[in-house]
């Protein structure tokens, strides 16, 4: 082969292989951890920076102080004189002179006065009412000498039946005292003659039905038992004096003992 004939080959071949090389894109050297490092640090720093730097523009734009023109302003509308304060009327009107209320005068006392009947010392109201047997018996049969009425609630009950044979055990014992005696409830005439049969009693027995007598001697009122209230009897025993006068009064009576306690003050009288 010629030399001109070398150099042409060797031109070509420079030229295939420069059109080569310059397709073939160059390769970047690979990063080494150092530069890798620092590539990181440098994406965070730039993020931190991208987030604060509207908030501190925020910032410093709320603290940034008012201008000289919004200074003077506020400065003057501060000096400006203060109005007038506006006097306060009052609510109401002035209260007058209040003249002292004068107090009432006081009532009478309006409670009626016990009755005689209930009274020790007072006259002994009369009285004239049917009796066992078919008579009627007075206070004026009695004239003179002292008279014991028993009040009991209801004949020939557990109470009232041994009052009424105490009293009568007792009769003479009342008569040598110059004292007579007299049981009184609301019971009719037969009941009493009944209760006076079944236990042989001697002392005259009065029906009161209609509560006459046994209210003039404060022996009809207000009851209870087993949480009711009501009106009825209350026993009692009154002692009248041969002047006529109520000497003693025995209420809400214990029947045991009773009779015996009212002849020992008859006979004291």
């Amino acid at each position: 082969m010629s030399k001109k004939t070398r150099k042409k080959s060797s031109k070509g071949s420079s030229k295939a292989l420069a059109k080569t090389l310059a397709k073939t894109p160059a390769k970047t050297p690979a990063k080494t951890s150092a530069q890798k490092k620092t590539t990181a640090k440098a994406t965070r720093g730039a993020a931190k920076a991208a987030v604060k730097t509207p908030v501190t523009k925020a910032r410093k734009a709320v603290s940034k102080k008012p201008d000289t023109a919004t200074r003077s302003a506020v400065t003057k509308e501060s000096h400006k004189p203060a109005s007038k304060s506006l006097k306060s009327k009052p609510l109401t009107a002035p209260m007058p002179d209040l003249k002292p209320i004068p107090k009432p005068a006081a009532k009478p006392d309006t409670k009626p006065a016990p009755a005689s009947g209930r009274v020790e010392g007072a006259k002994a109201p009369s009285f004239q009412l049917p009796r066992d047997g078919g008579d009627s018996i007075s206070l004026a049969d009695f004239a003179g000498q002292k008279l014991v009425l028993f009040f009991y609630p209801r004949a020939d009950t557990p109470g009232c039946t041994r009052e009424a044979i105490d009293f009568t055990r007792l009769k003479d014992a009342f008569a040598a005292s110059g004292t007579a005696v007299l049981g009184i409830s609301a019971d009719t005439v037969k009941a009493q003659e009944s209760f006076r049969n079944k236990h042989q009693l001697s002392i005259p027995l009065i029906s009161d039905e209609k509560h006459e007598m046994l209210e003039a001697y404060g022996a009809w009122g207000e009851k209870s038992m087993y949480g009711r209230t009501f009106l009825g009897i209350l026993r009692t025993t009154v002692l009248i004096g041969a002047d006529g006068r109520i000497a003693k009064i025995w209420r809400n009576v214990r029947v045991d003992g009773h009779a015996d306690e009212v002849l020992a003050a008859a006979q004291a009288i």
